[in-house]
């Protein structure tokens, strides 16, 4: 792919040569050894702090850089690029930071977010249940108003971060029958009695990324812990996925990009009956429909990176670019993964790695067919879009 990007200014690019030293030799060496103990060690989350790659658009008065958001943009690429997927950087960063730079209290604000620039408090957000996955509105945790406390009793399953984090954003059901409109959103401290970690399950993919389950036991929060309004949590939780969504298409469009560049690489060295794999023409025609379905995609998401720079990325806009993205990462890495023949099906290759870590991509920050209603919703419904 050799289109030039416009996005980003040289002190961008200075940005990104640093980081990417740091995950060639920080993190690169002993992704493997973290995949083995299926966590991230949190002297790692200090020193990813100390280089300025957390919440890089946290403003200074809140411990961050003050910096634009391109800044966050180049961290998910470079770990993308090299197939980081151990370290929840994009959970902590992208999911957790904002909501409680947007909606928490000022002492919550001045608690946690410097902590969180620095590396020193791991966040993760809790929203997936046994019984409600991507129809969010079906939590059921329980949040139970006692005085100026709640109380919080129920369980969350699938939760990034869930072994290594200090705060837990919680989605908790606050009013049991008004559906939607009674859920809200409670920081939870992790060191609150009555909280407990479960497994760090088992996953055939993202390895390294601890993901857990969660359970709270007549676990007590102060109602300053609440994000924003009582009963409000669904309607934040609807505003904020424009950016988890776009977020997992930059991280998408950057592995099928460099899923093709290892394909190259490689079939230019393979040789097959007298003659190198990039010398048959299906291998040419593969990747040359590959790479201009990624290149497609890559302007697409620029599109999107840009518009949400100036506040106005539309939610169906980010539907669109997240279905297109993950499929298309899927789509990428399969097909690659068949050059490599057998060395393709061996961990020790990078593209068997992305195959297995490509596959969360279509569910993970809403389900492919969650994204196909939302446009299909505005298909039929938009008059002015014609």
């Amino acid at each position: 792919m050799t289109m030039t990007r416009t996005l980003f200014s040289s002190g961008h690019d200075q940005f990104r040569a640093s980081v990417r030293r740091f995950v060639e030799t920080e993190l690169v060496p002993h992704h493997a050894a973290w995949e083995a103990a299926k966590i991230v060690p949190r002297d790692i989350w200090r020193r990813a702090g100390e280089m300025g790659m957390l919440c890089c658009n946290l403003p200074e008065a809140y411990g961050g850089a003050g910096a634009d958001w391109l800044y966050n943009v180049v961290v998910i690429e470079e770990l993308a690029r090299a197939g980081m997927s151990g370290p929840g950087f994009m959970v902590h960063s992208e999911m957790v930071a904002p909501y409680i730079l947007a909606w928490g209290t000022e002492e919550t604000k001045r608690h946690w977010l410097p902590r969180m620039a620095r590396g020193e408090a791991i966040g993760a957000i809790a929203i997936t249940e046994p019984g409600a996955g991507s129809d969010a509105k079906n939590i059921r945790l329980r949040a139970r108003r006692d005085g100026d406390h709640y109380v919080l009793d129920g369980q969350k399953v699938y939760i990034s971060n869930g072994q290594n984090a200090d705060l837990v954003v919680t989605a908790s059901r606050t009013d049991p029958e008004a559906g939607a409109r009674g859920i809200s959103l409670i920081v939870v401290p992790t060191d609150t009695p009555g909280f407990r970690r479960g497994r760090n399950l088992d996953k055939i993919g993202l390895k390294a990324q601890d993901t857990s389950e969660l359970f709270y036991a007549d676990v007590r929060v102060p109602v300053a812990n609440r994000l924003g309004d009582e009963n409000r949590g669904f309607a934040m939780m609807m505003t904020k996925l424009a950016q988890e969504r776009l977020t997992q298409a930059i991280r998408s469009v950057t592995v099928a990009e460099r899923a093709i560049r290892w394909t190259v690489d490689y079939t230019r060295e393979r040789k097959a009956f007298d003659h190198t794999l990039a010398d048959f023409q299906n291998t040419q025609f593969v990747l040359a429909a590959l790479d201009a379905e990624v290149t497609g995609v890559r302007v697409f998401v620029d599109w999107c990176i840009a518009r949400f720079m100036a506040g106005d990325l539309d939610p169906v806009d980010a539907a669109k670019v997240k279905l297109l993205a993950t499929d298309l990462h899927c789509k990428t890495v399969d097909q690659c993964l068949q050059f490599f023949g057998g060395y393709g099906y061996m961990e020790e290759y990078p593209i068997a790695r992305a195959y297995v870590d490509a596959r969360i991509t279509r569910i993970a920050g809403g389900a492919a067919e969650v994204m196909k209603q939302i446009i299909g919703r505005d298909l039929f419904t938009r008059e002015d879009r014609w």
